[in-house]
């Protein structure tokens, strides 16, 4: 069963990123059902929005070091980056002329995306969804992890490899869900009913994996919570609350039910304490780890072996698409 996810290197990810994604995906290492990982830097999709090269081409290279940082280990997961790929935008193309532009625009996300946007909004905001499709198409992914924002792309890449697979016969796996049941949603420190986001203009509502410690620390020390002092989850009347236990849980592995319980008779700031201790716990050998190899081979070696791997299997895909198509050459 093959798994494939990717991440946009659009800064540092986020504690969110990181217990709603990467912590997972260090744990499908080990489960025999997935036998093909592939975990790729989604760049292209990074640019529907103005970015600098100079901090995306360093944000890319940050990010395959933090993947690597994490755990995920390259004897077991193929890591590349999405535009050395260039199967990517040709089975993108292909999608958007399979796909209707009615579809697109009731993309949640991009109606989100273009009220916030200040300036030209680019085709490329209203289209992606399509080059996701791809992403996810040409590999034969069976699962796809998906987050509640998400589930939208992954339907329309449903409807399009089933559109496709009608017209021209079978050629693409459908794919299914994978939905964590832990640290899926992660919220903002400052707002807590809406998602921790690295493009929060407020630095103290994230935690991103490369933050110095002390203010990590001082984050979750100032994370807002509410007036009644008591320790339990509730996201509708203490979302505060319920965030920081969700993260202490994913952190600890300790589930709701017992940390409730520890902390019932004690207060707020006790209890940000050892939040803030476990968090600081869990990124310090990350970092370490980080540091140690974002400057080495090894970062440049595993995105060569996988981008070679990607493009074997996406080369294969895209000849098998063009020819059900009629297009270019049959050979």
């Amino acid at each position: 069963m093959r798994f494939l996810s990717g991440i946009q290197p659009s800064g540092n990810i986020t504690l969110a990123n990181y217990l709603g994604a990467v912590q997972n995906f260090v744990k499908l290492q080990d489960d025999p059902k997935f036998n093909d990982i592939l975990i790729f830097i989604a760049d292209l999709h990074a640019i529907t929005v103005p970015q600098d090269k100079t901090v995306l081409r360093k944000n890319i290279k940050s990010l395959a070091a933090l993947y690597l940082a994490c755990g995920l280990d390259p004897n077991r997961v193929h890591i590349f980056i999405q535009s050395e790929v260039p199967a990517h935008t040709q089975l993108g193309w292909i999608l958007q002329c399979t796909g209707y532009i009615g579809e697109l625009e009731r993309m949640t996300q991009y109606k989100d995306k273009k009220e916030k946007q200040i300036g030209g909004i680019t085709v490329g905001l209203l289209t992606y969804p399509s080059l996701m499709a791809a992403d996810i198409l040409l590999y034969d992914a069976d699962i796809v992890p998906t987050g509640k924002d998400q589930k939208q792309h992954l339907e329309l890449t449903r409807d399009l490899a089933e559109r496709f697979n009608t017209k021209y016969g079978d050629t693409f796996v459908i794919p299914e869900p994978y939905i964590s049941k832990t640290g899926a949603n992660i919220m903002s420190l400052i707002e807590p009913t809406k998602k921790m986001s690295k493009s929060d203009p407020n630095p103290k509502a994230y935690i991103s994996l490369l933050d110095d410690l002390n203010v990590i620390r001082k984050k979750i020390k100032s994370a807002v919570t509410d007036s009644e002092g008591k320790i339990y989850f509730d996201e509708e009347n203490k979302p505060g609350i319920s965030n920081l236990l969700t993260i202490l849980s994913c952190i600890t592995n300790v589930s709701i039910k017992d940390l409730e319980e520890k902390y019932k008779d004690k207060n707020y700031q006790d209890f940000k304490n050892d939040v803030a201790d476990a968090v600081v716990a869990k990124l310090e050998p990350i970092q370490k780890k980080y540091n140690e190899i974002l400057n080495s081979p090894l970062v440049d070696e595993v995105l060569d072996n996988g981008r070679d791997y990607a493009s074997y299997l996406a080369n294969k895909k895209i000849a098998k698409v063009l020819n059900k198509m009629g297009l270019g050459r049959k050979k």
